[in-house]
């Protein structure tokens, strides 16, 4: 397929930290998507919370089948655009590589026990992963990246003005020139971020009956998806798992309207800007990848009403404060006891001890928690305290 001009293209392309011969029969972004998904850390995705813990259910959302979804949607608007679905799809698939166990319970916990040493988040962490922590190849540390890659990853929601510790450091070693907007891929693979995430986890509130349909009639925008998927099933011949059909029809018509929208709102935005190259884009007063305004406010009331009525649910914040717990007690016991990591980690904490830095040392600690499946990371409290927990 031909790209536009303002899509990420070879021939502007910027290089990897460590050259590399290039592969003759794939692109250097499919060479990046490669790459994340033969990562351990993409791997374990699967076993990691989206919403609901793993042991609540076999058919809700993880964060490794949540990251399938955001790459499919996101490919098929970079390829209606005439963007680079190789690039887009390696960000959609990477996003949520720095999410620890327990969503964003755990991250919260890993916050407040690394307040003193530069704090912690999954955006931050994302970039470890792929820069530092994946160890698999010979000749360096990560992935090795492409530059769009890394920059896709560092500002996918926008410039960073104030960047976290880790990514200022990375920054002044491999600039990513943090105060520009991202390539368009960027900013797609991370608006289908929300269209992923609005959607489906309304369809996993529903599965768990934490909410119903009664409640979502008034709510812009899914109202009238359930309105019309009514009517379509009025005329549907099928009677068994009526329930069913119904929810998966109006999540369909939901992903249908956002993304409809975002592909016309963002071809109007381009057209405007007439860009010729992929710097016009990075260079632009505002992101072009955006719903019109009418959409937009309708996506951030479907925000807020999944926050009030299923993310802060009484059900759900039962098992939250239980996987914050669990990781604050877990960092506690490792890191006052750091001789019980294992032996892979013993090797990377002794690098951090020889420079006299507690702040590495805590460091090697969040790594090692934050890259746990909520499975393991419930095991392993177990090994180390012989209790039982998130019954």
């Amino acid at each position: 397929m031909k790209l536009a001009a303002y899509a990420v293209q070879e021939t502007s392309a910027r290089g990897r930290v460590y050259p590399e011969a290039e592969s003759v029969s794939r692109t250097p972004w499919q060479r990046d998507r490669d790459r994340v998904v033969h990562s351990t850390a993409f791997r374990v995705l699967q076993y990691k919370t989206q919403v609901f813990i793993n042991h609540e259910g076999d058919f809700f959302r993880t964060r490794l089948t949540h990251s399938l979804e955001v790459a499919q949607i996101a490919s098929s608007i970079a390829r209606s655009l005439q963007l680079n679905e190789d690039l887009t799809q390696c960000l959609a698939l990477a996003h949520d590589l720095g999410h620890p166990p327990f969503g964003h319970a755990g991250e919260w916990a890993l916050q407040e026990v690394m307040k003193e040493y530069n704090g912690f988040s999954h955006n931050d962490q994302s970039l470890r992963q792929v820069t530092r922590l994946e160890q698999r190849y010979v000749h360096f540390d990560g992935l090795n990246l492409t530059w769009e890659s890394l920059e896709g990853l560092a500002k996918h929601n926008g410039p960073v003005l104030k960047p976290d510790p880790y990514l200022q450091t990375y920054n002044q070693y491999y600039p990513l020139e943090l105060s520009s907007y991202a390539s368009a891929e960027a900013q797609i693979a991370s608006i289908s971020d929300d269209i992923a995430y609005h959607s489906h986890d309304l369809d996993d509130g529903l599965r768990a009956g934490l909410l119903n349909l009664n409640e979502l009639r008034d709510l812009p925008l899914v109202g009238e998806a359930l309105h019309e998927a009514k009517k379509a099933m009025n005329d549907c011949q099928f009677t068994e798992h009526f329930d069913n059909r119904l929810r998966h029809e109006m999540i369909r018509r939901i992903i249908d309207y956002l993304v409809t929208d975002l592909k016309t709102q963002t071809l109007r935005n381009i057209e405007a800007l007439a860009p010729k190259h992929v710097d016009d884009i990075r260079y632009a007063k505002i992101g072009v990848v955006q719903f019109s305004d009418e959409v937009g406010k309708a996506n951030q009331q479907i925000r807020q009403f999944l926050y009030q009525n299923l993310y802060y649910h009484w059900r759900v914040n039962r098992m939250s404060r239980k996987g914050k717990q669990l990781v604050k007690e877990l960092f506690s016991i490792l890191s006052e006891n750091t001789d019980l990591l294992p032996k892979e980690w013993q090797k990377r904490l002794q690098k951090a001890s020889e420079r006299k830095q507690r702040k590495g040392e805590l460091r090697v600690v969040a790594d090692y928690i934050a890259g746990m499946t909520d499975r393991y990371a419930i095991e392993e409290y177990q090994r180390l305290t012989d209790l039982a927990v998130l019954a």
